[in-house]
């Protein structure tokens, strides 16, 4: 090799070098997603309204709507409001389905594991905002186990219910503070 296509060799690699280290220091280019608009901050009050019920179970809206609330406090620190008109932050929404289906079986083909699954449409407003700052369906599911006792059935359905609204309410805070 001659000593002039080295030395443009090694020029080439120093400009490509020193390009590497301005990119380098200058960021990778992450950034938070959602504006500063969409976070749902410490300092903002929520209110939860009565979730639509447009299925059988009698107690799910009550159910959601406070886990709404717990997870909302719990991972954003907001506090929730005394009534609709002293919140930041309105939470409207409908149970569109409730359902539950039998997800594994017993050798005898009895039932052994249901899966419960809820369906949510919610909707977020800023006080004093006509355009929602978020509005989509949301699903969440839980297993529980089969159980002869009617009672012990009832608790475990309960108890899935609980665990699914959790899971629902933490898609919720993700997904609003996502959305762009």
């Amino acid at each position: 090799m001659s000593a002039g296509r080295v030395t443009s060799a090694l020029a080439i690699c120093r400009v490509l070098l020193v390009l590497c280290v301005v990119m380098g220091c200058s960021g990778c280019g992450y950034r938070f997603i959602g504006s500063t608009d969409q976070r749902l901050a410490p300092d903002q009050s929520l209110w939860v309204a009565f979730i639509g019920n447009d299925t059988v179970s009698p107690t799910a809206q009550t159910v959601i709507r406070r886990a709404l609330l717990d997870v909302s406090h719990a991972q954003r620190g907001m506090k929730p409001a005394g009534s609709e008109s002293e919140a930041m932050i309105v939470v409207t929404g409908a149970l569109r389905s409730y359902t539950t289906t039998a997800i594994s079986y017993t050798a005898a083909d009895r039932a052994r594991e249901y899966r419960l699954l809820i369906n949510v449409e919610l909707e977020v407003r800023r006080k004093g905002t006509a355009a929602p700052l978020w509005k989509g369906m949301l699903q969440a599911f839980q297993d529980y186990p089969a159980n002869d006792n009617l009672a012990l059935q009832r608790n475990s359905e309960e108890a899935a219910l609980a665990a699914a609204s959790t899971v629902l309410a933490q898609r919720f805070l993700v997904t609003v503070e996502q959305s762009y």
